[in-house]
């Protein structure tokens, strides 16, 4: 596989460049062309004129940081210049999009003088909330961040610098816990002297470091070389050291930020017990990570890539210490919001992993807190969560910010980031939280099959959060034995019920016969169907053990369904039917009947169209509005089909419910508010539905499916609606992730039912 040509097609195909620049707001009309530009503009002209503050107000400025340039030490390039490093910067700005949303203008300046960059950089500051130095060389990038800091009111960041710091100094942390180290009697190396080294060596002796040495390509700084520049002078020691192998010697850590294989085993081997190596030149480390291994079998070892375990990487640091930043409108970068940094994504390293972070990287390892999973991956959307407010409230509590944010109601917006689902799932957590708090006990949620991998991974993760009481149906010892696979050191406060060892069994046989004994079930079938998880965890369901179940995946749907249907049955007066939740852009629509009815009449389409509108109020705050779905609408088919539509409307209609709904209508009608009140004005709907009922089951299971595999659209359900107590069965290929999340929602509605 030849990788420079796949990346070059990347970077050149279909358009060239990895960046666009896209209009925020609507501009369709003349009216929206005036208030774009002239003369709506004149109003927030006079406003920041008398206030330059209200720029953050008006513009863009509050969510846009320069990534600035003069290309003079690109990665492992060097001095390429401008114009090549801005495929970098590019890059960069990507990355500050994905992961924290901040939009980004790459400047590549055509600026080798120092002062001539920062009067450039300095001159830019009424276009940006903050600045992101990159690949400048040393020693002209510390007295261009210096300066640039002392002239500018915004933040202004060396990354090369302080991002590097930063996710070494989280590294570090776990690390010396791990080897039961104290950081005030570490001995620290360093391969490299530049701008990342010495970065890092800055923010170390602030966390406590007391013992030093930086080498380069001349050997230890020393205070009697007299070719030293203020930022080494500031490192350089007395004594007869002088070689990178007599530095080692009995040290604790090495860091190496300088090139590929300057560390030999055999300096290796003089290190301390337990050694710390921070291998970080890239693409190649210092050392390799299994020549270390082989040379000292007690090493842990960090390196900048990914295919290594431990991957020190700055984009767990830059994109979420802006995020923090610019939400306070800082007006700089502080010690204390780099520290708060370092703290929040060491810390995170010590929760269970979600699978979704593990399913990125395609491997065996679990990532476990421990030698070989220092820091998080990059993937992990949760540092978002972690950082960004840590560095927020650094700002606030040290006088850098401009505002003052509630945290809590911070975390919820900044959420938003992460996708609407785990919007709802936090709220649901929430309020699960506050509720039990009141009770004193959490709801109790029974999962089937609790040796499969899903299953448990899931359990695992809703216990850890620590808002639902999770019960597993199988035999203990069997799912002691998958979780010890799957790297689940402890399943901490899951409860499991094995059926075979319960001493309500018959108690429970007594139950399922009187329920089913005039639908085939003898008294020894009880028995025996109770030998069947899904059917165990029902009558468990059924007998107030537990306050809700969730199964599936490890059979059929149809399969799942059968034991909620016979066990813990329906309500007399609803139709059972199946809801999802489709979140677009924030919006939240819901979807049925999508796995039960197959062609239902107008009365089981308007039991369907009140259930799911309960439902729907339950997790959205905006009006309901129902559209009953056709292939026709209003009339303009005389089918069965459309008619029994038709007469569902009426049929809900003339319960007066609290919601409005209308149809027969087609999809586009539902969503199009300007083309329904066109060509149907005497619609009763006022806005665009949310609740969305389909005809019948084949319209629907397309629907959704299509949904979640073509469209930008998350996906999630089934919630059945119609049923006498909390029981979800999800779909055969649930991911972890969707079983999280029905969890949670199962637990949340059991708290409903409850009042």
């Amino acid at each position: 596989m030849d990788f420079e040509k796949l990346a070059l097609d990347y970077h050149e195909t279909p358009s060239p460049g990895k960046l666009s620049v896209e209009a925020k707001k609507v501009l369709k009309s003349q009216y929206d062309l005036s208030l774009a530009y002239t003369p709506g503009v004149a109003g927030p002209c006079r406003k920041i004129s008398e206030n330059i503050d209200d720029s953050f107000r008006y513009t863009i400025r509050s969510n846009l940081v320069g990534v600035i340039t003069n290309g003079s030490a690109v990665l492992g390039l060097g001095n390429i210049g401008p114009y090549a490093a801005k495929p970098v910067m590019e890059g960069k700005a990507v990355l500050f999009k994905k992961f924290a949303n901040i939009d980004v203008f790459d400047l590549e300046l055509d600026a080798s003088d120092p002062e001539k960059f920062v009067e450039i950089v300095a001159a830019l500051e009424p276009s940006f909330g903050g600045i992101n130095l990159e690949d400048i060389r040393a020693p002209e990038c510390f007295y261009i961040e210096e300066t640039l800091r002392e002239r500018m009111n915004i933040p202004v960041f060396h990354d090369d610098q302080h991002g590097t710091a930063i996710i070494v100094a989280a590294a570090l942390i776990n690390a010396l816990e791990i080897t039961k180290r104290s950081i005030k009697k570490t001995k620290v190396v360093f391969s490299g002297a530049g701008a990342a080294a010495i970065g890092c060596a800055n923010l170390l002796l602030t966390m406590g470091v007391k013992s030093l040495v930086l080498c380069d390509r001349e050997g230890v700084l020393r205070t009697d070389q007299p070719n030293l520049n203020k930022y080494k002078r500031r490192f350089a020691i007395e004594g007869p050291m002088r070689t990178l192998a007599e530095a080692l010697e009995d040290a604790d850590v090495f860091i190496g930020v300088s090139a590929p294989n300057v560390l030999k085993p055999e300096m290796l081997k003089r290190m301390a017990k337990n050694p710390i190596v921070f291998a970080l030149s890239n693409p190649d480390p210092e050392i390799d990570p299994k020549l270390a291994k082989e040379a000292r079998d007690d090493v842990i070892i960090a390196t900048g890539r990914s295919d290594y375990p431990n991957q020190v990487n700055n984009v767990l640091g830059f994109p979420y210490i802006f995020r923090g930043a610019l939400d306070v409108r800082a007006k700089g970068v502080n010690d204390a919001m780099k520290l708060a940094a370092v703290h929040a994504i060491a810390s995170l390293a010590k929760e269970s992993v979600p699978e979704e972070v593990m399913a990125v990287y395609k491997q065996s390892d679990r990532y476990i807190f421990g030698k070989d999973y220092l820091i998080p991956k990059p993937v992990d959307q949760r540092v978002l969560l972690r950082v960004a407010p840590a560095v927020a409230k650094a700002a606030m509590d040290t006088g850098m910010a401009r505002v003052q944010i509630d945290l809590e109601e911070y975390q919820e917006q900044i959420s938003r980031l992460l996708g609407p689902t785990r919007r709802l799932v936090r709220r649901l957590r929430k309020e699960i939280a506050r509720t039990t708090k009141k009770r004193k006990n959490k709801p109790r949620v029974v999962v089937p099959d609790g040796a499969n991998s899903r299953f448990l991974k899931a359990a695992k993760q809703v216990s850890d959060d620590g808002e639902v009481q999770v019960c597993l149906v199988g035999d203990s010892s069997c799912i002691e034995k998958s979780a010890k696979e799957l790297g689940i050191k402890s399943l901490g406060d899951i409860e499991i019920f094995d059926p075979g060892e319960d001493s309500k069994l018959e108690e429970y046989a007594d139950l399922l016969y009187s329920l089913r004994k005039r639908q085939g079930v003898s008294r020894s079938m009880s028995h025996t169907l109770l030998l069947n998880r899904d059917y165990y965890a029902a009558i468990l369901l059924k007998a107030g053990m537990v306050d809700a179940m969730v199964n599936g995946v490890s059979n059929s749907y149809i399969t799942a369904l059968r034991p909620i249907l016979e066990v813990v049955g329906t309500h007399p007066d609803e139709t059972l039917a199946g809801v999802y939740i489709a979140v677009k852009e924030q919006k939240m629509y819901f979807l049925a009947d999508c796995t039960i009815n197959i062609s239902p009449c107008a009365e089981e389409l308007a039991s369907i169209a009140l259930a799911t509108a309960k439902t729907a109020a339950e997790y959205t705050d905006e009006p309901i509005r129902v559209a009953m779905l056709s292939y026709a609408s209003f009339g303009t088919s005389r089918h069965e089909e459309a008619k029994a539509v038709a007469r569902a409307v009426e049929i809900v209609q003339a319960r007066k419910p609290n919601f409005e709904i209308d149809g027969e209508m087609q999809a586009d009608v539902a969503l199009n508010e300007a083309l329904r009140m066109k060509e149907f004005p005497f619609t009763e709907l006022r806005g665009n539905a949310n609740v969305l009922i389909f005809p019948n089951l084949s319209s629907s299971n397309i629907c959704y499916k299509l949904l979640q595999n073509l469209g930008d659209v998350e996906v999630t359900g089934p919630i059945l609606v119609g049923v006498k107590k909390p029981a979800n069965a999800l779909q055969r290929e649930a991911s972890v992730r969707e079983i999280v999340n029905m969890i949670n929602v199962s637990a949340h509605q059991a708290l409903k039912l409850q009042g």
